[in-house]
């Protein structure tokens, strides 16, 4: 084959996503810290769903167009940092073809190549053993490849190898990687993309897993907007759509064998809309409940959890069906938190707009630009709270045809902070200058639950002990909740500290998060401690120090 059109380029692009959604739990499970939030597979299939959907719509024999769509597509639909460098690798891509109706090999490699130099360019600080890594090995044998040969499957077999190749190296680049035993997650995404293609090209099926679609088709079946449109929000009795995977694990399900029609009924006491389905290496899980923690917990009971969303339809249904006003601002801050109480501090502080998420729900950048159209700002700050966001908030503002900047807040913390510090009679600029000064002087800390053994940062962690990580280092892992987030508190308390604020989670009472305050108090009498019902899933304290 010494040429590809259009109609070529979307089945590649077709089979890609398919491949990459398929093992997209693998992918999150590559994750180097063993937090239960590892969602690198997720925004990479969410990226690659909605390039996927925006070429089919419009695909065509002129590659250059097809290409165009693919990189529409891929944008707006970016999420994590993967995704968005997935996005900017085939950003890359489609500028170097788009005035090209059909391609041969040595311009399909050298596209490719061209969308590595794109995706270094728009990171700050490539880090090589990264996705960024495997990319660029792969298109450089790619092109190598393309002297010799006119064909372009040689050439696209040529660069899964390498891919493959370069995977298995990032273990030797980034040494956390070798630490905890893993290659990167990301680099093995791209590896599942071009696999798709290698197998389109070849006119080969790739290999299924058993079962593994089943509970995205059945949730495709849009039984959400059916019922929603014929309610109002006050009548919505479980107001959190909550999705996740079990991943068996052989001595959880010695102690309790894993049945799935009891485990279907236990599950039925905490919600409704539930769907069950599972083989023997896994169980997939959709339900509509007002405690999606407890979900999670009697899931937790057969083996790790991954593939872990959470929706609050509440909001969502606000938004479907215009029962609120939503309030222009002028000069507005859009950002990101999961938990209702979480976003009611938001909003009390003079947030214009919260938008539901953080980990394992990264918004894309549609969605935020969406937001910040639906408020009809004239000026916008962009508060992400989360590094893992911070790349599709560059690009929403990149795109938007008005005058916009992010501030980049990597957790809630150093959100709450940089909006306190908003001056409207500011500019722009200045605004992003000032919040980002006020976010660098707290230090966060949080407490959540291991997902397996390991070892980091000469820390041992074991599988659902507590980890308590400071500042992003993983400090403390105990059995205790409690012990876990007071080392972790006195780790961040220094003699400079003022203010410590407790966020406690949805599976906090209000009773221990008093208790910790108390003890806070009495333990650093110079502090004055807050104390906050966020309502977070999958982390039961947030701290921040001041």
């Amino acid at each position: 084959m010494d040429k590809i059109d259009g109609l070529q380029l979307n089945e590649m692009v077709q089979m890609g996503a398919h491949h990459l959604a398929t093992n997209a739990d693998y992918v999150d499970s590559l994750n180097v810290f063993p937090v239960p939030d590892g969602d690198t597979g997720t925004n990479m299939n969410l990226s690659m769903t909605s390039g996927a959907k925006e070429t089919a719509a419009k695909v065509e024999a002129h590659i250059g167009r097809t290409a165009q769509a693919l990189s529409k597509g891929l944008l707006m639909g970016a999420r994590g940092n993967s995704g968005v460098i997935l996005s900017q690798l085939f950003r890359g891509f489609a500028k170097a073809i788009e005035k090209e109706e059909t391609v041969t090999a040595s311009i399909f490699a050298q596209a490719l190549q061209y969308g590595v130099e794109t995706a270094y360019k728009a990171v700050m600080k490539p880090v090589e053993g990264t996705i960024l890594t495997v990319a660029k090995d792969a298109s450089n044998h790619g092109v190598e490849v393309a002297e010799q040969t006119d064909d372009i499957i040689e050439v696209m077999e040529a660069v899964v190898r390498e891919g493959q190749a370069s995977l298995e190296r990032t273990p030797d680049l980034l040494p956390v990687l070798k630490q905890v035993g893993v290659v990167d997650s990301g680099g093995q995404g791209l590896v599942y993309v071009y696999e798709g293609f290698l197998a389109s090209l070849k006119g080969e099926p790739l290999p299924e897993r058993k079962e593994d679609a089943s509970l995205d088709d059945l949730i495709r079946a849009e039984h959400h907007r059916s019922v929603q449109d014929f309610m109002n929000t006050e009548d919505i009795v479980y107001g959190y759509c909550t999705e996740f995977m079990v991943k068996f694990e052989e001595a959880k399900t010695k102690e309790k064998a894993f049945d799935e029609t009891a485990f279907r009924n236990e599950l039925s006491e905490i919600g409704d809309s539930l769907l069950v389905i599972s083989d023997d290496e896994i169980a997939k899980v959709h339900i509509h409940t007002e405690q999606p923690g407890e979900a999670f917990n009697l899931g937790q009971q057969y083996g790790s959890l991954i593939n872990m969303k959470i929706e609050n339809m509440r909001e969502q249904h606000i938004a479907i069906v215009g029962e609120e006003k939503i309030e222009k601002h002028p000069y507005a801050i859009v950002t990101v938190a999961m938990g209702a109480g979480i976003a009611d501090l938001l909003r009390s502080i003079g947030a214009s707009y919260v938008i539901e998420g953080g980990q394992t729900m990264n918004p894309s950048t549609e969605d935020i630009v969406a937001a910040i159209k639906k408020i009809e700002a004239e000026r916008v700050i962009i508060v992400p709270n989360n590094k893992n966001i911070v790349m599709a908030a560059k690009q929403a503002a990149e795109v938007l045809d008005i005058e916009a900047a992010v501030v980049e807040t990597r957790s809630v913390p150093e959100g709450i902070t940089a909006i306190l510090t908003f001056n409207p009679e500011a500019s722009v600029e200045e605004n992003k200058r000032d919040m980002t000064e006020a976010a660098s002087e707290v230090k966060t800390g949080q407490v959540t639950t291991a997902v397996r053994d390991t070892e980091i940062d000469g820390v041992t962690i074991k599988k659902d002990e507590y980890m308590g990580i400071a500042q992003s280092k993983i400090v403390v892992s105990l059995p205790s909740l409690r012990q876990a987030v007071e080392q972790t508190i006195a780790t961040l308390i220094d003699e400079d500290s003022e203010i410590v604020t407790v966020l406690f989670g949805e599976d906090v009472t209000e009773e221990d998060a008093s208790a910790l305050a108390e003890w806070i108090e009495e333990q650093y009498e110079e502090v004055e401690v807050e104390v906050h019902d966020g309502k977070q899933p999958l982390y039961p304290y947030i701290i921040s120090v001041e």
